[in-house]
């Protein structure tokens, strides 16, 4: 089992070094990459399948023991992010060939697109399997390396100032991370978190206080979390159709992930849990609020994006295991219902020519399938019953009802009107681009839409452009997907509450890395 844990991230590398060494050679390239991504996919199958009955596989790299060398450790959060990962990237990867062979590789080259795809894709795996603070710091940065690419593909004015805008704060986030590890292994002789669990208990109350939010800041740049999230919205949209799916369903949750795996293993009593709750509530409402102020579906989404963070937020807050049980429930379900919703918006624009609601109409007689498509996805991030929105919503609520706090109750009302208000957005989106004729489309004139914000990037024309059926079948597998979530909501909850003991108990971590004890 431990042999296939370094694979995740090896496949990855050698296969974005064999499709740079490709050039221009669209087929080999897509077989490659198809078959690295297939590969990890069914590697984090099998290693969710056998750490989940045979506790967690450790991996020291070269033969170098802890904390000398690198060692990597898949759990079982580790696995259901590394496999719920993998499928996401795989099905964006047969969109964005379907994209390729209707354009030309316009939007996604193919020579600088299919080897940055796989070192995003190790950058993510990578963080998911990191043992230690500076491998997840390498893990980051090389994600956020090949963000930076795939963000200005095509080089367009506004792919390029959205770039530096997400290149800036991404430095920030790094430099914060950077110091914070620094620090620790200052204070602790190492950044092994399995050995820094133990050396942290040791430091003084204030300076594990200063180390944690330090690293929490980081993390909330990275997932996010309101106030750090103001470049988000700017920056995703602009990006093509397969990039900013990738981004709004993976990115942020690799934030969220280190979140939960820092607060849990180092910081177990830390005294963040009333801010994380404020931030929680702040995230979730000031999110829905600037969504529901847009008149740009990719922007509304990418606002909608941002306010379910404090979902995500609200259950670390509460730290019990069943709060973190239904946060990773939560957070496979935004994953990829995120993901489809971001490419359903990506069909749309090339229907319709554009994401404005002022110019869209009459796509429910030209497209009926994604008007399927985007209609329940719109249902699922909604929270209607019985989809796995509304399941991790009331898991999360129920996680709160049982912490009996006043500020938990704020936050359950919060929830509940920003899952209400989601459905409003986008029932509206679906609404004004589906429903009504182009006709009354052009011929609308409504108050509403003076006090709506387009796209600041949006040039006001129409452009529509060819459906690829490669691209129509990935997004409808994608949603197949979040409806499984659903059918098998009882076995998959089993399985994420077990993942929550797990690191709400991080005993089963630390003697996985340590056998013998920790040094």
């Amino acid at each position: 089992m431990n042999a296939l844990v370094p694979l995740v991230v090896a496949i990855p590398l050698l296969g974005a070094a064999v499709t740079l060494a490709l050039g221009r050679r669209r087929r080999q390239q897509i077989a490659v990459s198809v078959f690295a991504l297939t590969a990890v996919a069914v590697i984090s199958a099998v290693l969710l399948l056998l750490v989940d009955r045979d506790g967690p596989a450790v991996v020291h790299v070269g033969g170098w023991q802890a904390p000398w060398g690198i060692v990597l450790v898949v759990d079982r959060l580790s696995a259901i992010m590394l496999l719920v990962s993998a499928l996401m990237l795989l099905g964006v990867l047969i969109f964005a060939v379907g994209q390729g062979i209707i354009d030309g590789d316009r939007e996604t080259p193919v020579s600088i697109f299919h080897p940055t795809y796989l070192v995003l894709a190790a950058g993510l795996f990578d963080a998911f399997v990191a043992g230690d603070l500076f491998n997840l710091y390498v893990g980051f940065e090389m994600l956020l390396s090949a963000s930076y690419v795939l963000l200005t593909l095509g080089g367009t004015g506004a792919r390029i100032r959205a770039g530096i805008t997400y290149i800036v704060v991404s430095l920030m986030a790094s430099l914060l991370f950077l110091s914070a590890v620094a620090l620790l292994y200052g204070a602790t002789g190492t950044v092994t978190m399995a050995l820094l669990s133990d050396r942290i208990a040791d430091l003084p109350p204030d300076v594990q206080l200063i180390l944690g939010l330090l690293l929490l800041l980081a993390f909330c740049v990275k997932a996010a979390v309101f106030p750090l999230s103001f470049w988000l919205p700017d920056s995703y949209p602009t990006a093509p159709a397969p990039v900013t799916a990738v981004f709004a369903g993976l990115l942020t949750k690799v934030g969220i992930y280190a979140i939960i795996r820092t607060q849990t293993l180092l910081f177990p009593d830390s005294r963040l849990s009333v801010p994380l709750l404020v931030a929680a509530l702040l995230t979730l409402t000031i999110g829905i609020f600037g969504a529901l102020a847009q008149a740009d579906i990719k922007r509304l989404l990418s606002f909608t994006l941002v306010s379910h963070i404090g979902y995500m937020i609200f259950g670390i807050a509460l730290g019990t295991p069943a709060a973190l049980g239904a946060t990773i429930y939560y957070v496979i379900h935004h994953i990829t219902v995120q993901t489809t919703l971001f490419l359903a918006a990506g069909l749309i624009e090339r229907i319709g020519g554009t994401t404005s609601l002022s110019r869209l109409g009459g796509l429910l007689k030209a497209a009926p399938l994604v008007a399927v498509l985007f209609f329940i996805g719109a249902l699922n991030l909604g929270g209607i019953p019985p989809f796995s929105g509304f399941i991790g919503k009331v898991a999360l609520f129920q996680a709160g009802v049982a912490a009996d706090d006043p500020l938990v109750w704020v936050l359950i009302a919060a929830g509940a009107a920003t899952s209400l208000l989601t459905l409003y957005a986008l029932a509206r989106a679906w609404n004004m681009a589906f429903w009504r004729s182009r006709t009354e489309a052009r011929d609308y004139e409504s108050p509403m839409f003076d006090a709506l914000q387009e796209d600041p990037h949006d040039e006001g024309t129409v452009k529509t452009r060819t459906v690829s059926p490669l691209m129509t079948t990935a997004t409808a597998a994608m949603l197949a997907l979040t409806v499984c979530l659903t059918v098998f909501a009882g076995p998959l909850f089993e399985l994420t509450s077990r993942a929550a003991a797990d690191i709400e108990a991080p005993s089963t971590y630390i003697d996985a890395v340590f056998p013998n004890g920790a040094p």
